[in-house]
């Protein structure tokens, strides 16, 4: 992509209505631009962020066997009043239409989903069964002053395993421990992400959250440096030691919530009457997991943990693109050696942001390259000669570089 013709627009100075570090960095960058508090719209660039993180998680929810599908997010009141949460849920967007039928803008999706299952599953042979999607959620955020961290529109994965007995359900539920920390991983977080053990609301004991350390979190944790799990702060008096090893040295910690995940009993099942028959012929509800992640406010997270005074640093698995080449000098021979880089990393199917602008200085490009944050700067210039100056947004120092080094590099 030629930067020329990039709908972008980077800013010098940070939006003054924006406290989180994330949206600060964002907006400046061109990767979102805010609609309203806790709405934005994905510019290009974020949306290539977005994309990214999306296909990580699409590909370890298939590899864990899920099938993919896409609920409504309109939702009808019959639904929400069966569950008994069209009144009980404090966040719940409630709509009108003109004949004074109402609705529901989809905050989750169990009051969809169980209805769906119970036309599917009918005998322990159907079971177990594995669905996931992603899309838009809802939720009447009156704290929404977290950029993409605390939103009232977001973009979030719910994945539901559904099972025989709660002994396929637990198995599963730990596997899906591991493809969790699998994505956090992938997304250069795993070192600061810890399994927490969380308040587990109506349907658990326990539910368990995936928490980033940062000083820009929201949750205050104990962490078990042992075996590298902790404890949520709201527990902290009922489980004040380690609950895998009993350690009572916890250290407390500033952290991001990036993924929950919980048990359901056979709460919703019983509100649909969502059953199947044993091998005795013996009707039982449904047992249930569920699995969640918010994609944007994990997009922000990794940037309130990779920047630094000059802009974002993105992981290599999910920047917007992972090459970004500046051209310094608008004569025809430098501009000819960076389109000549330019099209051959294409070719090799190398992601570039091509800074071709012949309108920006020197310095708006050094800065803009730092603001935005792709993993690799390359500089072609007269200083350059017959070599490619090369950098990494993580580091500090630049060398020179041939075009076969290049290649070989970046390959």
């Amino acid at each position: 992509m030629r930067q020329s013709e990039l709908f972008i627009k980077t800013r010098r100075e940070a939006p003054k209505d924006e406290e989180a570090m994330n949206a600060q960095l964002l907006i400046r960058a061109g990767f979102i631009d805010k609609v309203m508090a806790g709405v934005y719209t994905y510019l290009p660039l974020g949306l290539r962020v977005l994309k990214k993180i999306e296909n990580i998680i699409r590909k370890e929810m298939d590899k864990a066997g899920g099938q993919e599908i896409l609920m409504s997010a309109l939702q009808p009141k019959e639904n929400w009043i069966k569950t008994g949460r069209w009144d009980s849920m404090d966040d719940l967007y409630k709509i009108k239409d003109v004949s004074k039928r109402e609705f529901a803008l989809g905050p989750t999706h169990e009051e969809i989903i169980f209805p769906l299952l119970k036309n599917t599953i009918f005998s322990y042979k159907d079971l177990p069964v594995y669905i996931y999607q992603i899309q838009n959620k809802f939720r009447m955020e009156l704290r929404a002053k977290a950029g993409l961290l605390r939103g009232r529109e977001f973009l979030m994965k719910d994945f539901y395993s559904f099972h025989a007995n709660e002994k396929d359900r637990d198995e599963y539920y730990d596997f899906m421990v591991k493809v969790y920390k699998n994505i956090f991983d992938l997304l250069e977080i795993g070192d600061k992400t810890y399994y927490t053990l969380a308040s587990g609301s109506t349907f658990s004991k326990y539910s368990h959250e995936f928490q980033t350390l940062t000083p820009a979190g929201e949750d205050i944790i104990f962490i078990c440096d042992k075996c590298k799990v902790a404890v949520n702060k709201e527990i902290i008096e009922e489980q004040n030691s380690c609950p895998q090893c009993g350690n009572k040295n916890l250290k407390e910690r500033e952290a991001i919530e990036v993924g929950n995940i919980f048990k359901l009993k056979t709460k919703f099942a019983e509100d649909f009457g969502l059953k199947f028959k044993d091998k005795d012929g013996i009707e039982n509800f449904v047992i249930t997991g569920c699995y969640g992640i918010g994609l944007g406010r994990l997009m922000g997270a990794v940037v309130e943990i990779k920047f630094d005074n000059k802009g974002i640093i993105w992981p290599e698995s999910v920047a917007p693109f992972r090459v970004h080449l500046l051209s310094l000098n608008n004569e025809s021979r430098i501009i000819n050696k960076a389109d000549k880089i330019y099209n051959s990393l294409q070719k090799r199917g190398v992601e570039v942001l091509y800074d071709d602008r012949k309108d920006a200085t020197v310095g708006e490009k050094f800065n803009d390259a730092d603001l935005i944050g792709i993993p690799y700067r390359l500089v072609v210039s007269e200083k350059t000669g017959d070599k490619i100056e090369i950098k990494k947004r993580n580091e500090q120092k630049s060398k020179l570089i041939s075009e076969k080094e290049l290649l070989k590099t970046l390959q």
